[in-house]
């Protein structure tokens, strides 16, 4: 019986199953989107619809994306934010921002949905908290972009409830009251949320920070995540500001607050967590917390260098995440698995990190996050058919011949050459295999020039 495609001549399958196996020349098969057989040089081939040759290639796991926030590549590389912390920056952003609505929202979402996937990313939340008054159902607009490109999605319906009048950043119009917040967070759930083995959409609730939502609606949130059996995701100890506030408004660290509303949980992944202390480290790691590491992000909006080999230790789920265009600009999730290399070098010493740690944080780190362990993030009988084949061949790889993990990362800057996403080429040769990227990038420019010149 054939399979539907077959992934053959591998120089190396770095599969980051729970062994860690290496396979090299090495092959995968995919049948009904789902891995159905992994072999080295020496075992049978079946035989297949369609074959990939992976020679000189390098074949990992899909990458998983766990912060991003599609919308804001509108503004990206915006001037005034290069020189702001992150209140600041906010603060600059959040008057053009309103101008989001459905259009905007699906256009953004499928061009920064399109960029992920040429860095080898096959899943990718969205923390979607900014809901402009009359700009319509921002996450269906953004699903729809997901399900066309056929990319993996776990978009979050996010949210703010706390404007300027009340003593929080955003303008009054892009806020909501804590009910219609909790009633539109379970109509999204309904309508969307996928629970089956392998699902290609699941949504998680996400009020956007402490210092934008009342502590109610981190309380009633955490509450409905439990009734309705999904995930929760908020910003979280992202820098001095943070903590700041944290202690002046409500006499605590973010950690303390974060336990008090009842989201110290394997339910919960946090976006940042650059500032906890070592004892809160420690109770991260024992909660089953995961945390998305934002290493571009943190360094441009200047917030620190999140303490990533000390969260693995202690037991947090640590992924990747590219945040937000406007703050990282670059959505390539292989820079940020570099970066995430590279910090944790020098946060913690030459010998705290290499590849092979990157290359976990991106899959099976982002699968712990999203609470799919052993369904992504991971090549093995049974998971999700989510691949990324990396050339290593070419001038900026010669001579890394020694490991082709190290080599993967250390040398570049490089792309996927072919993205698979349940079986599915989505990214083919180095292009997207969809026909629609001139028409949403022309339309993406007018969308974006609108939203840095809106005065509404």
């Amino acid at each position: 019986m054939s399979v539907d495609l077959l992934i053959h001549n591998a120089l190396l399958v770095a599969t980051v199953d729970s062994h860690r196996r290496e396979i090299s020349g090495g092959w995968i098969s995919i049948t009904n989107g789902f891995v159905s057989e992994i072999g080295s040089s020496t075992d049978p081939q079946p035989e297949a619809i369609e074959r990939i040759d992976a020679s000189g290639c390098l074949v990992t796991p899909g990458l998983i994306n766990t912060h991003h926030h599609l919308y804001q590549n509108l503004t990206r590389a915006y001037p005034p934010m290069t020189t702001s912390p992150l209140f600041g920056w906010l603060q600059t952003l959040y008057p053009l921002w309103r101008a989001l609505d459905e259009e905007s929202a699906h256009v953004s979402a499928w061009v920064g949905l399109a960029e992920l996937a040429l860095s080898g990313c096959t899943t990718s939340t969205d923390h979607l908290y900014l809901h402009p008054r009359n700009g319509g159902d921002l996450l269906s607009a953004e699903i729809a972009a997901a399900k066309d490109l056929g990319i993996r999605f776990h978009p979050t319906r996010g949210s703010m409830s706390l404007s300027q009048k009340d003593g929080g950043l955003p303008p009054d119009d892009v806020v909501q009251e804590d009910d219609e917040i909790l009633a539109l967070s379970q109509v999204a759930v309904e309508k969307h949320h996928d629970r089956s083995h392998g699902a290609m959409t699941r949504v998680a609730l996400a009020p956007c920070s402490p210092f934008s939502v009342t502590k109610e609606l981190m309380i009633r949130s955490a509450e409905l995540a439990e009734k309705l059996d999904v995930r929760l995701h908020t910003h979280f100890a992202e820098n001095a500001e943070d903590d700041d506030f944290s202690i002046a408004t409500f006499g605590c660290r973010p950690f303390e607050y974060l336990k008090e509303v009842g989201w110290l949980s394997d339910r919960t992944w946090v976006a940042h967590c650059v500032m906890p202390n070592a004892d809160e480290i420690v109770q991260l790691g024992a909660a089953g917390i995961g945390a998305a590491h934002c290493p571009s992000s943190n360094l441009i909006l200047a917030s620190g260098i999140a303490p990533v080999v000390d969260l693995r230790n202690a037991g947090v789920h640590v992924g990747l995440g590219v945040d937000g265009s406007s703050s990282a600009d670059s959505a390539s999730l292989w820079l940020e698995a570099r970066q995430a290399m590279l910090l944790a070098k020098l946060r913690n010493g030459a010998n705290a990190s290499d590849a092979r740690m990157a290359l976990e944080i991106a899959t099976i780190g982002g699968a712990g996050c999203l609470g799919r362990v052993g369904e992504i993030g991971s090549l093995a009988v049974g998971a999700v058919g989510d691949v990324a084949i990396w050339d290593l061949t070419g001038i900026q790889f010669a001579g890394a011949i020694a490991d082709p993990i190290e080599g993967w990362l250390r040398c570049g800057p490089t792309s996927a050459r072919d993205t698979i996403v349940h079986g599915k080429l989505v990214v083919r040769n180095g292009h997207l295999v969809s026909s629609k990227v001139d028409e949403m990038l022309k339309t993406h420019a007018l969308l974006s020039e609108k939203m840095q010149n809106f005065k509404g």
